[in-house]
């Protein structure tokens, strides 16, 4: 079997995995020609006001990816091919001319790699996009709307190190991520 992706509609891609899981099944088609149905998620850490918060991101927003079979020829088998274009929120294959592509394995296994991580609580991770020395700006807090750099980055506890400029010295604050904003 080859691994597809379909172009969903946005912020539907569970529900189309789950219509599609449900209309295969009734069908009949789900062990000889079509395979796992998924939305690979990461669990990543929020922190608000010291409280922490594990909840699911899509890795790959506005995609569905689907392990099917193809016929000899290359193409999709008729039946799974119509079964899933006329499913509600579904777009097009990814492909050229709308002849849908295989992903290549090296993609596949980053895909599989990221999707099939563990999912606990302990072992997400906080995301924080900011890097030493971007210029950001404080949303909250007692230096809201100071602008000062990223000195360091705590990613275990959420915490972002910024210089900040008080009365003329650099002064470094110790800010949560969600705090600050990029300039």
């Amino acid at each position: 079997m080859y691994w597809y992706v379909l172009r969903v509609a946005s912020n539907k891609e569970e529900r189309v995995r789950e219509t599609l899981e449900r209309k295969i099944k009734l069908a009949g088609l789900d062990e000889e020609l079509v395979g796992r149905v998924m939305v690979p998620v990461e669990q990543v850490k929020r922190i608000r006001s010291g409280k922490q918060r594990v909840h699911k991101r899509k890795l790959y927003p506005g995609y569905v990816f689907m392990e099917i079979e193809p016929e000899e020829n290359g193409t999709i088998n008729e039946k799974v091919w119509f079964l899933i274009k006329e499913t509600s929120g579904v777009g097009d294959f990814v492909g050229t001319e709308g002849v849908p592509t295989p992903m290549r394995d090296t993609d596949v296994a980053k895909m599989l790699s990221e999707a099939e991580r563990p999912s606990d609580e302990a072992t997400a991770n906080i995301k924080v996009d900011f890097a030493k020395g971007d210029v950001v700006k404080i949303r909250e807090g007692a230096f809201e709307n100071y602008e000062g750099n990223v000195d360091s980055i705590d990613s275990e506890r959420g915490i972002v190190r910024v210089i900040v400029s008080i009365f003329g010295r650099n002064t470094p604050l110790d800010i949560e991520y969600w705090q600050i904003e990029k300039v």
